[in-house]
């Protein structure tokens, strides 16, 4: 379990924040600039004082300011991934992987640099100079860098911001393989909200210093009551597990979670039983009062409503669905309300193209 608890004022801002997070998994802190985020996870690192301000990180406090306990940056036991890997140039991958290392004695290392470069998938860069690497491969060898410090906390501050896309798209893979593979806690700050969907398993919302919302992505994504359902990248996540494989079509079969329902989605060979993470957007679902035939639309799903509300254009309304236990929102005009009647209670039919999931 990590416990924060910050009170922090500058001028023209405050942070005021009390948090109860998993003590295992990644928790994402999300909001637009200027929410909190940074200063929260550096006051969390120690580099920034709260003036009441309490952290606990499983059974270790860092900061307890009632009864005068500050734990040097230093003496924390993190890991601090920045937007930019700030390695050292006249250094080599490898030397710089040892500069974490040294910093541990062996009797306490939870990662080893075979461990660190396989998950990183940087093995073949150790003789290369940081001037030699793309800013992608130089974030991985920052991330890689980290963890061998043996951190029991993993900071990460918007490790994708500086990249583009397609860097963004190679490293994305290897910030997952951590995810499945590692047990030590990531606190990972983003306001990108289709990178948090794919990494993260709790969510705390901040705006302006507070926090709205902290709970499992799944749910909080599904609350129509928070700015994160207003967004065109509204839409909930789900983690789905491998049920079929259809070789020639390209198309899984995933079994949604504690439901008899199931969908298919365009995507590569996965072994039975795995479990995959997906994103449904809001304004990729449509809805029915009668299941779909003859359609190119794969997957059609019996659905309850249970919330609906006015999306922030007037034209749109936001429609929360249940599917058998499984969160959906729709996105959908206020005229296709009216004329399916669409009311708490009512049922219908789902419909989500296979390529629309995103997987």
């Amino acid at each position: 379990m990590i416990e924060v608890r910050l009170q922090l004022k500058y001028s023209g801002f405050a942070l005021d924040v009390d948090l109860k997070l998993p003590g295992r998994g990644v928790t994402a802190l999300y909001g637009h600039s200027g929410s909190g985020k940074t200063t929260c996870l550096r006051c969390i690192a120690g580099l920034e004082r709260a003036g009441d301000g309490f952290v606990q990180i499983n059974d270790q406090v860092w900061q307890d300011s009632r009864n005068g306990v500050f734990m040097p940056p230093h003496k924390r036991a993190l890991g601090y991934v920045f937007q930019e890997a700030s390695l050292f140039p006249h250094l080599s991958v490898l030397a710089n992987l040892e500069f974490g290392l040294k910093r541990i004695p062996k009797a306490q290392r939870r990662v080893d640099m075979a461990q660190a470069t396989q998950l990183l998938g940087i093995g073949h860069l150790l003789d290369r100079h940081p001037q030699h690497l793309s800013g992608g491969e130089r974030q991985r060898v920052g991330i890689a860098r980290a963890l061998l410090t043996s951190p029991q906390l993993l900071l990460m501050d918007e490790p994708l911001a500086a990249l583009d896309s397609q860097r963004k798209g190679e490293i994305l893979p290897y910030l997952e393989r951590l995810h499945d593979q590692l047990e030590i806690p990531v606190l990972y700050v983003s306001h990108a909200q289709d990178e948090v969907a794919r990494l993260a398993d709790h969510i705390v919302l901040l705006s302006e210093g507070k926090a709205l919302a902290s709970g499992p992505i799944g749910e909080t994504l599904a609350r129509l009551d928070l700015p994160l359902a207003r967004g065109d990248d509204a839409g909930v996540v789900i983690n789905g597990t491998v049920s079929g494989h259809d070789a020639h079509y390209q198309l899984l079969t995933l079994q949604l979670p504690d439901s008899p329902l199931q969908m298919r989605v365009a995507h590569a060979p996965l072994d039975l039983g795995k479990h995959l993470r997906f994103k449904v957007k809001a304004r990729d679902i449509s809805l029915s009062l009668q299941p779909g035939e003859h359609s190119s639309i794969l997957n059609c799903l019996p659905v309850t409503v249970t919330q609906e509300i006015p999306a922030d254009n007037s034209a749109h309304v936001l429609v929360r669905l249940d599917a058998a236990g499984t969160p959906l929102l729709a996105r959908i005009t206020r005229y296709s309300r009216d004329q399916l009647q669409v009311h708490p209670g009512q049922a219908l039919w789902a419909q989500i193209k296979a390529v629309a999931v995103l997987a």
